[in-house]
């Protein structure tokens, strides 16, 4: 393997491509000082990747760009690549041409290449590890490197050693060993760390966890209760109502049946009137038959007798109407004593609530104080512990610091040392400039050419080039942003799809049901995912399905059976499902007239689309809610429905049958149903985003394609004007260069300096802080004990008031029901009081009447009478006339008393009759308040089911346990949990999964802190292999190398002495390497002590004693003879011949010696001021002679 060509284009001074061939042998490159020659070995040097500025001579990497010159314009990228032949396959790649390449621009972009693949700096390092190639390799030594292995410290040397001996790549391994087990300690710390404070959860949360459990199993027991006892009483208010109809259809019968006997009562004593009619149109009758003589008498007769008979039937009439005065007047008093009674009553529960109230109001005032003392504490608590963990922080922030400034002062330390040496490098190579800048003179020769077409081609390229870059720029930002675009997009797409397909935001019997889908296809599916449904409906639809959307619907009860025996068995915990085969849709909406009101929207089962097979699943779930557009509406339509309806809104508000309303803010605006609409709308904006992802690229793609076409034409033209360049002659002195690195120098002498200052003020600095740092430590922990204390006393406090306030609690819920209570009575007594006063108004009216016809009827008697006395003198007068008119009228008129006796029976049964009416009335109007109040008891067991538990009546009777049917047990048991719950206090019901989730968390960090030890264990075990095959490999070495060093050095020497030593007690590995050499004649000394050519020979000893134990492909040398003489000069060029058998070099010199020995030279001049150019001819050694 060898090196075949480099090729530089851009790099420093090479402003035009140039190409340098190689070819086995000794190649040397030549010119005036300044030209450019050194740039030849940063070039290769960098290719190999280099990242060091300061070994490339520059201020920052993109110094290495051709910078421009008074005739040209800045380049825009700098370019090397190197081409190696590997026909031998030591390289490990099939290639038999192995080319690497490296681009910079000034944008910042860069890119490795090998045979024009893209490609990563570590693959270029590892393919030339052991080969003596590479940026830390023995492969390009320049005077720096002469100078750090002549001068450097023992230990300095190490890595010339450690290539030469092979074993870089054990070491780089043992650093990334060393790193990955830095790496697994921080992570093994770090999981240590999250271990001790999930141990400090765990406590508190398992015994969280297990009040929530417990929490949970009594609510699920009272609920159980609840239910049961709600289906109780429904069947004991049913049954009652029931018997209430009864009694009531019975009363209402009975009502209905006593006044048809009334009608009836009338209808007969209407005939009895005309019975009478009809016999005192007889007596007229008889009376017309008689003589025309004893009309008169007969007349008169007639009168007295009927006279007679209206007098008594209005006596009779008088006597009933006292009777009937006599009755009502005794109820009036009944109904007066009854209205005393509960006046006195009301009066008493009037001073019964005044005396109530005022208890409720004191035992509240006395709560609220309770509870305003309690949150006062509560809030002291939390500043305490607050202050704490604040204090806790500052603390460890100011450990922290502290360590950090014991870490400062160390690297200041090791820093100092550092500087020390380098001042005083720095002042033994301003003495070496100065030595210098006297031997160089200032020459420069420049000649124009016939090049400014062409110059100015390459400036329109270069303008161009440069548009083209800022489009490139441009359109790699649109790119990127595209980039971030789309994956930010996807993300949010995968995420969401995981969440989908995990069922994350469902109950973990959910997960685990519909993890068995794919082996049950009978499980179609939850219900959000069965649903789809507009935007504007996703809220009201979500609310209207409550906690029915997480229900697992299947495809007949078998499954859903199957599917609970599974949870149990499993403990997975509870799930609805809802059987396709048992579910049947409504018969509608119950009050069709609601869906024609204002601002109805219409039932939530018509906003959703489904499968035709789920319709009447829809219809089951949604067909009984109604959607309205705003609150407003529903409110309106649930007073007009008398809180008959089930209504939602589109903000997702929820007004129940029974008035109870649901609503408020929402904590994110995701929820179960938006998901499936969310992924189609993602996977539309993922696709869209792809389409423009691969524009842009294409774009970008395109662009580049046409910046390469112009660098094409750009090197084109550039090798044209190369050939012009040849032509000019610009020789430039080397005194610039003296100039500028004796001001170089003079700069770090006082960036030393001043970096030196700066530290002692450092130092001073941390000293001080140090001081400050511990007392505020000590303060912040008696701070710390002194809040604990503190805390602690107010907890016990608030446990205690925390005591007293249950106690409270319990007592205003009593006082409270007492109040109820008497308000109940109260209201009871003046619904009497209404009553009684309505009926004595009718009984006032009644009698009112009576005693109006009694006044009446005294005055026709009287009248009556007087017409009788009158009659009587006339019948007198013709007593005999009248005799047998008499007779037949007393016949007539006892026939009409047997009638009149027959009347007055009739109005007595029609009295009871009414009076029976009466009180039929009463109870019936008892029966249908008793029935509303029986009716108002039901409607509140089932709004309590609804607000409670979100459970129909239906439903709760699917869960009735036949078992439990003693209501008084029951309550008793219901009060008992009620109680247990409530000292169960304040119940974290999210612990139960927090904890699982946390045992979770615990048992992964577990295994991996077992991980961690093991990989520990394996890295320190790969660490002490890799340190014993190193020791053994180096100290073989390195016993070969010293024997070679001690052979070559008496060759170049021409006799003498080199030895090379390990530094005493110390590890092999990290020992310094010494170097001790004796010239011929001489004794036996340090590099210290030999003259500066003596140095340089032994350093070179040294370089061509590792080539011939270990040779590599090719060796680049920077002027490394440049101290030694002529004789020396020559010695050097014989034996670097004779190492060209296994290696390849190229030497940049201006010794002619050295020129002498060389297959081949390359010229560097700069014919055009600020750009190296190449000359290069082949010599024959006959013609080097001359």
């Amino acid at each position: 393997m060898y090196l075949k060509s480099i090729e530089v284009q851009g790099f420093k001074s090479f402003a035009n491509k140039i190409v340098f061939e190689f070819h086995n042998g000794i190649t040397g490159i030549v010119g005036p000082n300044g030209s450019g020659k050194s740039n030849v070995a940063d070039a290769v040097r960098w290719v190999l990747g280099e990242q060091k500025v300061k070994q490339l001579r520059g201020g920052t990497m993109q110094d290495v760009i051709f910078s421009g010159t008074e005739n040209r314009k800045p380049l825009s990228y700098a370019s090397v690549a190197i081409t190696l032949d590997n026909s031998d396959h030591k390289l490990p790649v099939e290639f038999e041409e192995v080319k690497v390449t490296r681009k910079l621009y000034r944008s910042g972009e860069s890119e490795y290449l090998i045979n024009g693949s893209v490609c990563r700096l570590k693959d270029i390092n590892e393919m030339f590890y052991d080969t003596g190639i590479g940026k830390e390799g023995y492969s390009i030594i320049g005077q720096g490197q002469i100078d750090k292995i002549l001068s450097g410290k023992p230990e300095e040397r190490r890595e010339l050693f450690d290539e030469a001996a092979g074993i870089v790549k054990f070491k780089r391994r043992k650093a990334l060993s060393l790193r990955k087990l830095e790496e697994e300690q921080s992570n093994l710390v770090r999981v240590n760390d999250i271990l001790g404070e999930l141990e400090k959860q765990f406590g508190p949360l398992q015994k969280q966890s297990e009040t929530a459990k417990e929490y949970l199993k009594k609510r699920e027991e009272l609920k159980h209760y609840d239910i049961n006892m709600f289906l109780v009483e429904m069947k004991r208010l049913k049954g009652q109502i029931r018997e209430n109809d009864e009694k009531l259809k019975i009363a209402q019968n009975e009502l209905t049946e006593a006044g048809k006997k009334h009608e009836d009562m009338k209808a007969q004593y209407e005939k009895i009137e005309q019975e009478v009619d009809e016999i005192d149109a007889g007596i007229e009758h008889a009376k017309s038959q008689r003589n025309e003589t004893t009309l008169l008498k007969q007349q008169l007769e007639n009168q007295i007798e009927l006279l007679k008979e209206q007098i008594n039937s209005v006596r009779m009439n008088d006597e009933h109407y006292e009777k009937r005065a006599n009755d009502i007047q005794a109820e009036l008093a009944n109904r007066e004593r009854q209205k005393s009674e509960l006046e006195e009553e009301k009066a008493e529960i009037d001073r019964h609530l005044a005396t109530a109230s005022e208890r409720q109001k004191q035992a509240g005032e006395e709560l609220t104080a309770l509870q305003s003392r309690i949150a006062e504490m509560t809030v002291e608590i939390e500043k305490n512990q607050n202050d704490i963990r604040e204090l806790l922080n500052n603390r460890a922030s100011t450990k922290a610091k502290l360590q950090h400034y014991e870490t400062t002062l160390e690297q200041i330390k090791v820093r100092r040392a550092l500087l020390y040496k380098r001042l005083v490098e720095a002042e033994s190579d301003v003495q070496r400039q100065q030595e210098l800048a006297t031997q160089y003179t200032e020459e420069l020769k420049a000649v124009s050419g016939k090049i400014t077409d062409s110059v100015e081609q390459i400036k329109n390229y270069e303008i161009e080039i440069a548009g083209l870059q800022k489009e490139i720029g441009q359109a790699n930002e649109n790119l990127r942003n595209r980039q971030n675009a789309y994956h930010r997009e996807y993300s949010r797409l995968e995420s969401l799809r995981n969440l989908t397909e995990r069922y994350d935001g469902y109950g973990n019997s959910i997960r685990r049901v519909m993890e068995q889908k794919s082996r049950e296809p009978k499980i179609l599916g939850v219900v959000a995912d069965l649903i789809k449904v507009d935007k504007k409906y996703e809220t009201a639809v979500e609310i209207a399905l409550g906690g029915s959307i997480q229900n697992i619907v299947t495809a007949d009860e078998e499954t859903a059976k199957k599917m609970i025996g599974y949870l149990k068995q499993n403990r997975y915990g509870r799930a609805t499902f809802l059987p396709l085969t048992a579910i049947h849709g409504g018969q509608g909406f119950a009050r069709a007239e609601a869906l024609r009101e204002p601002g109805v929207i219409g039932t939530a089962d018509k906003l959703v689309t489904v499968e035709d097979k789920f319709t009447s699943l829809a219809e089951h779930l949604l067909g009984r809610t109604l959607v309205a557009d705003n609150i407003d509406t529903g409110i309106r339509l649930a007073r007009k429905y008398r809180q008959s309806l089930r209504i939602v809104t589109l903000e997702g508000d929820l007004i129940n049958p029974g008035g109870a309303m649901s609503g408020g803010a929402f904590k994110n605006s995701s929820n179960l149903l938006s998901r499936r609409r969310e992924i189609e709308e993602l996977e539309k904006t993922v696709a869209r985003l792809k389409t423009e992802l691969q524009k842009s690229e294409a774009e970008v793609a395109a662009a580049k394609e046409k910046r390469t076409a112009l660098y094409a034409k750009v090197e084109e033209i550039q090798q044209e004007l190369q050939n012009d360049y040849v032509v000019q002659n610009t020789a430039k002195m080397n005194l610039d260069q003296v100039k500028s690195r004796q001001n170089v120098t003079r700069e770090n002498s006082e960036g030393i300096y001043a970096e030196r200052k700066k530290l002692e003020e450092q130092v001073h600095e941390i000293e001080e802080n140090e001081e400050s740092i511990k007392m505020e430590l000590e303060t912040s922990q008696q701070l710390e004990d002194e809040l604990t204390r503190q805390m602690e006393s107010s907890q016990k406090w608030l446990e205690k008031e925390r005591e007293a306030e249950a106690a409270e609690v319990r007592k205003n819920e009593n006082i409270h029901l007492s109040f109820a209570a008497l308000e109940q009575k109260k209201d009871f007594i003046e619904e009497n009081f209404v009553r009684i006063r309505e009926e004595m108004g009718k009984f006032q009216e009644e009698l009112a009447t009576l005693n109006a016809s009694k006044g009446e009827n005294h005055g026709e008697i009287e009248q009556k009478e007087a017409q009788i006395t009158e009659i009587r003198q006339t019948i007198e007068n013709s007593k005999e006339l009248f005799e047998e008119i008499n007779k037949e009228i007393e016949e007539s008129q006892k026939k009409r008393e047997e009638l009149n006796q027959k009347h007055k029976a009739f109005l007595k049964k029609r009295e009871d009759l009414a009076a029976h009416m009466a009180e039929l009335d009463k109870e019936s109007f008892r029966l249908t308040s008793k029935k509303e109040g029986y009716e108002e008891a039901l409607e509140k067991q089932i709004n309590y089911m609804w607000e409670e538990y979100e459970l129909t009546y239906n439903h709760a009777l699917e869960i009735r346990d036949e078992s439990l049917t003693d209501p008084a047990e029951m309550r008793r048991r219901i009060q008992e949990l009620k109680t247990e719950i409530r000292k169960l206090g304040s119940v974290n019901v999210n612990a139960i999964e927090d904890f699982k989730n946390l045992s979770e968390r615990y048992e992964f960090m577990k295994t991996q802190h077992d991980d961690l030890v093991e990989a520990e264990a394996t890295l320190k075990k790969i660490i002490e292999e890799l340190d014993e095959a190193m020791r053994k490999q180096f100290t073989e070495q390195f016993a070969k190398i010293s024997q070679e060093f001690n052979q070559v050095f008496k060759q170049l020497f021409g006799g003498g002495k080199g030895t090379l030593e390990l530094m005493d007690d110390e590890d092999v590995l990290e020992a310094g390497i010494r170097i001790i050499a004796q010239p011929p004649g001489k004794k036996l000394q340090n590099m210290m002590q030999l003259s500066g050519g003596e140095k340089a020979l032994t350093a070179i000893s040294l370089l061509f004693a590792i080539q011939n134990l270990k040779p590599s492909p090719f060796c680049l040398l920077d002027e490394i003879e440049a101290a030694l003489d002529d004789s020396n000069v020559t010695r050097f060029a014989q034996y670097l011949h004779k190492l060209t058998k296994n290696t390849q070099f190229i030497v940049i010199t201006h010794r002619r010696g050295t020129m002498t020995a060389a297959d081949r030279l390359y010229g560097i001049t700069m014919q055009e001021k600020g750009v190296s150019t190449l000359v290069s001819v082949d010599l024959l050694e006959d013609e080097l002679t001359k």
